[in-house]
């Protein structure tokens, strides 16, 4: 594929293609980066004809690099074990399987998307390792923010939910299903673009790039809106505590309760970020330099989405709420989808606390 090049200089060398600006400079990555399209970065990402690891250098692929290998085994690991420890809370925090399921499918869903970049650490031009991590990690992280959508719920019915902003029942289903939608968008934006990588069509290419943006960024809003309302909840709290009922001010004042609070907020920011990131790598599309600077990824994405999900192992809410408190968050739930009345459900409250 190289024309009249001697084997020597194989890696500074472009292959010809009517994509590429053959008037640019081909030395060193710079040049490689101004003079190949996104179109050419797909093909040679994911059709061996065009390149492959013994043919042409890593910075052809479409991320520019192969993946750093400890790096990236070492985040295999951390998601792995993770993703055991929240299936291991499941079983020991049966009020709380439905937080704990959503954080293995996130978790479980990150380790296997590490796990494909080890692949591309090792043939960057890996058409399977291509797919399964563009698909993975860009929406695993959307089930850990349905975990912690789950939480606000239970946080406002067991600290007072007269000072929710919303009604507590309608916290799961509309956030949830906001947050199924971003999964579908940016599952579908990312199979988009692993199966247009297959050939030459640019426009189906941007396609895809265009509809994991749009699922990324409804995940963004998603957040924002939840943080706002938390905040409001918090903020109305913090002013009211002294006059919570009982059992209310007891579980405010917990230094438990008060750690997987801030862990839970920490693990939310962490992720909004990582959200915000993705959006600037995409957005200008395959080849950006943005996604082909590794180190960036492994802070802004890595790192936010590791230290979240390891958090939430540690203060893990059935672990930091007192056992009683957690079942009354549970039999608050189904009250409160029977008759949604607010006072019920604090007399409710207190006489499960004081029972």
């Amino acid at each position: 594929i190289f024309s009249s090049t001697s084997p020597s200089k194989q890696s500074d060398s472009i292959p010809p293609s009517s994509n590429y600006d053959l008037s640019q400079p081909t030395r060193g990555l710079e040049a490689h980066e101004m003079s190949i399209s996104p179109a050419m970065f797909a093909r040679a990402a994911t059709r061996p004809e065009h390149c492959t690891k013994d043919t042409c250098p890593a910075s052809y692929s479409i991320y520019g690099y192969a993946p750093n290998l400890g790096a990236n085994a070492f985040f295999v690991a951390i998601f792995a074990t993770s993703c055991l420890t929240f299936c291991y809370q499941a079983r020991l925090y049966r009020k709380w399987l439905g937080f704990s399921i959503a954080m293995i499918l996130g978790t479980a869903l990150e380790s296997v998307g590490y796990g494909s970049r080890l692949m591309l650490s090792t043939d960057p031009f890996s058409a399977t390792g291509f797919k399964l991590n563009i698909v993975l990690l860009t929406f695993a992280p959307a089930f850990l923010t349905a975990g912690i959508y789950l939480l606000l719920k239970h946080l406002t019915l067991s600290l007072n939910p007269r000072l929710s902003p919303l009604k507590p029942s309608l916290y799961t289903p509309i956030f949830v299903s906001c947050d199924l939608a971003a999964i579908i968008l940016q599952g579908a934006g990312g199979a988009i673009s692993a199966a247009a990588a297959n050939g030459t069509d640019k426009k189906l290419l941007d396609l895809g790039v265009n509809v994991m943006i749009a699922g990324l960024s409804s995940q963004v809003v998603t957040l924002a809106i939840f943080a706002i309302l938390a905040g409001v909840f918090f903020f109305r709290i913090a002013g009211a505590r002294d006059t919570l009922e009982p059992h209310a001010g007891h579980l405010w004042q917990a230094s438990g309760f008060r750690m997987f609070v801030i862990s839970a907020i920490l693990a939310f920011v962490f992720i909004f970020v990582r959200c915000a990131y993705r959006i600037a790598e995409l957005k200008d599309g395959w080849g950006s330099p943005i996604m082909r600077r590794e180190n960036e990824f492994i802070i802004l994405d890595s790192v936010m989405i590791s230290v979240a999900a390891v958090l939430l192992n540690i203060f893990h809410p059935g672990r930091c709420f007192r056992q009683n408190l957690n079942e009354t968050a549970v039999d608050l739930s189904t009250l409160d989808q029977k008759d949604g009345d607010e006072e019920s459900i604090q007399v409710y409250a207190l006489s499960k606390a004081h029972a």
